[in-house]
């Protein structure tokens, strides 16, 4: 059968860029049909011949180099093919090329992490960046920057609900702080991360201890493995992170004084420079830690707290079975019920954490009429606000001291 009349008998499919015949294409569905054909036997529509044609070129390819990275550039001759390798490693060089709403949420999440942060924040943000930009790539990463709406958005964090509310709220401070670039960068023309809502959250809020709570733990800490670490969060205020890095260099005993100078890295075994630059402070040894301390020194690159079986440096891990020890014994003391070991009713505050410790130092700062701007630098707050929201925690000890106080003016002024 010869070769036109078979081509009319079948569907033509796929590219017929090297056939030796004629194609015809509709004109409303663009399929191909048999040359010769006044109708389109796919949708009836009229059809108009379109003859492909051979390329009587070549295309040239060069490669370049930039960044570590290989590109590629073409043209009809090999000038052409270098003059648009030319023009896009200048692209790369200016921060333009491939920056557009075309790239799938995923590479833009990691430009920007690499442009944007890792030169401007501590390994410790950086890290979590990186976290919560795994939850987002997870979820929303295979699609295009400018197809993504707000709904896109508040469904990963609503996917979230019960969560910390901390943790959400890092969640939606990255969301928002990659697509406001995104927009600054005229890769889409609205934020969708504008204005998310947080969904139901665990409160994270810090509590202080009770008076008892306080007289339980002084007493088990005379006696406690983690009796000194206990100790230093509550009479000075450290962060857990803070008191892993700490050396006995940084513990003045003629000034009395701890230098918080390094903190550890979370989610990392590191040393580098605390939460913020607000974190760098000289904490006052006040008489109840200043014994302790000064029984348990060391040498001066020695870490003051660690691991109780290896002798090292606490790891994050560690220092939760250090707590968890402590908690534990904390509970028996108190009455707890156990079978075979286990603790099956317990008599301690489920939200009872090494936080609440820090937390306890600052309504210490309070009760004891310490100024809220003194107390935000040795609570080492970026934000006075922070240090605020301990202060309106308003205690019976901090209500006794003003009546004493108003008291006391009072007849200073009636005399």
């Amino acid at each position: 059968m010869p070769k036109k009349q078979k081509a009319q008998q079948q569907p033509i499919e796929g590219s017929l860029e090297h056939a030796d015949y004629e194609v015809m294409t509709c004109r409303k569905c663009k399929k191909e049909i048999p040359e010769g054909s006044l109708f389109c036997m796919y949708c009836g529509n009229g059809v108009e011949q379109a003859k492909k044609t051979p390329k009587d070129y070549e295309y040239e390819r060069v490669t370049f180099q930039w960044n570590g990275k290989q590109y590629e550039a073409s043209g009809k001759t090999l000038k052409e093919a270098h003059e648009k390798a030319a023009r896009k490693q200048l692209a790369l060089e200016n921060g333009v090329e491939g920056i557009s709403g075309n790239m799938t949420v995923s590479k833009w999440a990691d430009e920007w992490l690499e442009v944007y942060k890792q030169h401007s924040v501590g390994e410790g943000q950086y890290e979590n960046y990186e976290l919560y930009l795994g939850i987002i790539k997870t979820a929303v990463g295979k699609k295009n920057v400018k197809t993504i709406k707000d709904i896109d958005l508040q469904r990963v964090l609503n996917d979230r609900s019960g969560k910390s509310k901390s943790d959400l709220s890092k969640l939606r401070m990255t969301m928002k702080a990659l697509f406001k670039q995104a927009r600054i960068s005229r890769m889409i023309p609205f934020d969708p991360a504008e204005n998310l809502k947080l969904p139901a959250a665990k409160d994270g809020t810090y509590r202080s201890v009770t008076q008892v709570e306080r007289d339980n733990i002084l007493e088990l800490a005379d006696t406690h493995y983690a009796g000194l670490w206990i100790k230093t969060i509550l009479h000075a205020g450290l962060r857990p992170g803070e008191t892993r890095a700490l050396d006995w260099r940084h513990v003045d005993f003629g000034k009395r004084l701890i230098s918080v100078e390094v903190a550890m890295k979370a989610r990392t075994t590191r040393i580098g420079e605390p939460k913020s630059e607000k974190s760098v402070r000289k904490i006052p040894i006040n008489d109840d830690l200043f014994p302790a301390l000064w029984e348990a020194r060391g040498d001066p690159f020695d870490p003051v707290f660690k691991q109780p079986k290896t002798g090292k440096r606490h790891t994050k891990s560690s220092m939760e079975d250090f707590w968890g020890n402590f908690k534990r014994e904390l509970d028996i003391a108190g009455g707890a019920k156990l079978y075979r070991s286990k603790i099956i009713v317990s008599t301690l505050a489920p939200d009872l954490v090494p936080y609440c410790l820090r937390h306890t130092y600052g309504t210490d700062l309070q009760d004891a009429g310490v100024p809220i701007n003194v107390a935000k630098y040795l609570m080492g707050h970026s934000d006075i606000s922070v240090t605020a929201n301990i202060y309106t925690h308003t205690t019976d000890e901090a209500i006794k001291e003003a009546a004493k106080k108003i008291n006391a003016k009072l007849k200073d002024k009636n005399r």
